[in-house]
């Protein structure tokens, strides 16, 4: 029997709207993408409870929750933020680049024709 206010992390994940089912929960823990309390969750069957740290890793996002209650259904979006409160660093702004980015930099006319200059050299043929 489950200890009260315990709930298997895949159940966990799927009430909190992290994921879109069960499986693809299970399969992210089973992947090593999610860690309670700093420690690789092994299973989908891993209990979690209030109080725990979940770091999980979806699409180049890292998401850090603290787990304040288990949840009975997958419900509305704002009935799942309840059961957790977000602490995961603010997402980098898409418009900075990384210091140590060179910008492309290319010679002039080393690149690709345009359309003037290719129509320049199609009257140039035409004319033998």
């Amino acid at each position: 029997m489950v200890a009260e206010g315990r709930q298997r992390i895949d159940k966990w994940l799927f009430f909190s709207r992290a994921v879109k089912s069960r499986s693809l929960a299970a399969k992210l823990v089973v992947a090593g993408r999610v860690r309670i309390n700093r420690d690789k969750a092994a299973q989908a069957s891993d209990l979690v409870k209030p109080g725990d740290v979940l770091t999980i890793t979806l699409d180049r996002r890292i998401f850090v929750w603290k787990v304040l209650g288990a949840g009975a259904r997958r419900g509305p979006s704002e009935e799942a933020r309840t059961l957790y409160q977000d602490m995961s660093p603010p997402p980098a702004p898409k418009g900075d680049t990384p210091p140590d980015a060179i910008p492309a930099m290319r010679e002039a006319g080393s690149g690709r024709p345009t359309k003037k200059e290719r129509r320049q050299t199609d009257r140039l043929h035409d004319e033998d």
